[in-house]
């Protein structure tokens, strides 16, 4: 006979038990959220923490006491995994967009320094910039850049994989390549 429960589950609306139930049969949204339904749709079925655990495949009933505590206060944003550990992300979605606003831009030659990107000169410039990064390292731009489909050229900045601007008599033309998708997995399989 289990223990008795400290924070039993609150009676749930229709409209919490219709959407955990959607979720619970979800093959496109994450485990660990169709799991949470699941346990959470158990425990109101009359089950026990223990018996909920058991049903998503966990051993502790524990885990299924704090998803029903947490339900409890947060409701169906219970379903939702927090951080899981590790550091905290630092560089999210605002600041990944401030360093590929920083690459658009043209540099200038009298505050920047040289007429191209580099990620030294990057940077530098977005550590000075007054709504910089002050504490924005090397490898971050260059995994936001690579993130972003952009690669080094030689002879020239970052630029977006695939695409070149060349001179011709009318003027300069924007060139796409409709292969490159097909060639990156080419070189990447004849590094591994």
């Amino acid at each position: 006979m289990s223990r008795r429960q400290n924070n039993p589950l609150r009676s749930l609306s229709d409209e919490e038990r219709r959407d955990l139930a959607q979720l619970s049969r979800s093959h496109s949204a994450a485990s660990a959220q169709v799991a949470r339904a699941r346990a959470l749709l158990a425990v109101a079925d009359g089950q026990t923490y223990l018996a909920a655990a058991q049903t998503v495949g966990r051993q502790n009933g524990e885990t299924v006491a704090r998803w029903v505590a947490r339900f409890n206060q947060e409701g169906l944003a219970a379903v939702l995994p927090r951080h899981g550990g590790g550091p905290a992300v630092r560089y999210g979605a605002p600041e990944q967009r401030r360093i590929l606003a920083e690459v658009a831009r043209v540099p200038d030659r009298e505050h920047d320094g040289p007429a191209t990107w580099s990620l030294s000169t990057l940077h530098k410039a977005l550590r000075r910039a007054p709504d910089g990064l002050p504490h924005v390292s090397t490898s971050t731009i260059w995994h936001t850049l690579h993130a972003a489909d952009m690669t080094w050229q030689q002879s020239r900045t970052w630029c977006q994989t695939g695409v070149v601007v060349r001179q011709r008599k009318a003027g300069p033309v924007e060139v796409r390549d409709g292969d490159t998708v097909a060639k990156k997995a080419d070189r990447a399989s004849l590094r591994a």
